[in-house]
């Protein structure tokens, strides 16, 4: 999402404010509260400085969060050690319907897609076959610009030094998605690994590399690799017929369904279905350094770039600020990092139409929170959830543009 679209949002939420209260979540404080049956593992939860909670204080907390943001359901996920000691479904799947979100829904992963595929990669990293400091044209057998979707980049010699590090750092220079820009077409924006920029066009090229180097599609290779491996057996990059019985619909700011795409091509950037259980069970194994050694884990968790700017979005804004100097932002390869007084935590977003999604762990308490949810009003919860479920008091909500819910109904414009 970008700064325009950001500020739109803002404006829709305080515009449709009173249509949302007057009845497209009817009883939705009930409605949360009554979904009890869809819940998973639950237990007492060590927050990150000792103290404790339980799900009966969880559950009350978060389902008035719900109910005041117009939240229609959200999926919730906490790690103490490397076991899930909670896991969660709140609300609704389908509103219109009354069917229930459950622990086991088919969700939108949206970007949480792109800390899969950097696993994937790292493995590969791992076993020789991906340098990441070679320039990634020399796996390709020809200049990039002759690939389709790459032409554009012809006259600018600065793809030669693009490596698979910049890529999965989001330092390539490449913006989000072209489609952002004012002529549509992809570009080099800045020297390549001079700065941070999150990209999606990056992963995709890093994709193209790994096909080419495997010979083999990149949605199967993560399939055998990540979700095979590690259980995930209601996950995929491509929709899966299966989960036409479980599966949620995204809505928008006003409460608007969106449906669920149904994804027929492997995306690294952002195709990934998959349910709170699963996903889950994915950080499980991050945090274990499952499918990787240990080295590898650090490497990948290992900051590349500080970053400077004052929010996320729009990717290209060049503001630089010390705001985040106290907690040490960074980049690490595929996932976002800072420093706390609990040490190094390592975090990914995921965000689409109708759908919005975080995870955190502090690696060295091995403490991780997952919430998934099908609105996009979730991420102005986002902040005080975190402060709820783990003692979380130090993520960047400003510059993940988290905004309190109630701060956003106050302001009037951009």
């Amino acid at each position: 999402m970008g700064g325009g679209e950001a500020r739109a949002l803002v404006r829709t939420v305080t515009l449709a404010h009173v249509a949302v209260t007057r009845g497209f979540f009817p009883s939705l404080l009930a409605a949360v509260l009554g979904t009890a049956a869809c819940a998973g593992e639950t237990h007492e939860v060590k927050r990150l400085d000792g103290s404790r909670t339980g799900p009966a204080e969880i559950e009350a907390r978060v389902s008035r969060l719900m109910s005041a943001a117009r939240v229609p359901g959200l999926a919730i996920a906490i790690l103490n050690g490397d076991d899930v000691v909670y896991l969660h479904a709140f609300g609704y799947r389908n509103v219109a319907a009354r069917e229930p979100l459950t622990v086991n829904t088919a969700m939108a992963g949206a970007s949480f897609t792109k800390v899969v595929f950097a696993h994937l990669v790292m493995q590969l990293v791992e076993e020789r076959r991906i340098d990441l400091d070679r320039p990634v044209h020399e796996y390709l057998g020809k200049p990039i610009p002759q690939f389709a979707g790459y032409r554009d980049l012809a006259g600018d010699e600065r793809w030669r030094r693009i490596t698979a590090r910049m890529l999965l750092s989001h330092t390539s220079g490449f913006p989000n998605w072209r489609r952002f820009t004012d002529d549509g077409k992809l570009r080099i924006f800045f020297e390549p690994g001079s700065r941070f920029a999150y990209s999606g066009e990056g992963i995709d090229l890093l994709q193209l590399v790994v096909e080419q180097i495997t010979g083999r599609p990149a949605g199967d290779l993560i399939q055998e690799r990540v979700f095979d491996r590690f259980s995930m057996r209601r996950t995929g990059m491509v929709w899966r017929p299966g989960s036409e019985g479980d599966f949620a619909t995204g809505y928008d700011e006003a409460g608007k369904p969106l449906g669920h795409e149904r994804r027929a091509r492997a995306d690294a950037a952002g195709s990934m279905n998959t349910t709170i259980s699963d996903f889950a069970r994915f950080l499980q194994a991050v945090v274990r350094a499952e499918g990787m050694a240990p080295a590898t884990k650090e490497l990948m968790l290992g900051p590349q770039v500080r970053i400077r700017s004052k929010q996320e979005f729009p990717t290209l804004a060049d503001a630089p600020t010390s705001a985040n100097d106290p907690i040490r932002l960074s980049y690490g390869l595929g996932w976002g990092l800072f420093w706390t007084p609990y040490g190094k935590a390592f975090f990914k977003e995921g965000h689409d139409d109708g759908w919005e999604n975080h995870c955190v762990c502090f690696d060295e308490k091995r403490t991780c929170a997952v919430l998934m949810s099908n609105s996009l009003n979730a991420d102005g919860i986002f902040k005080e959830t975190l402060e709820i479920l783990i003692g979380d008091h130090f993520t960047p909500w400003y510059w993940e543009n988290y905004i309190p819910y109630q701060s956003r109904r106050r302001r009037s414009g951009p």
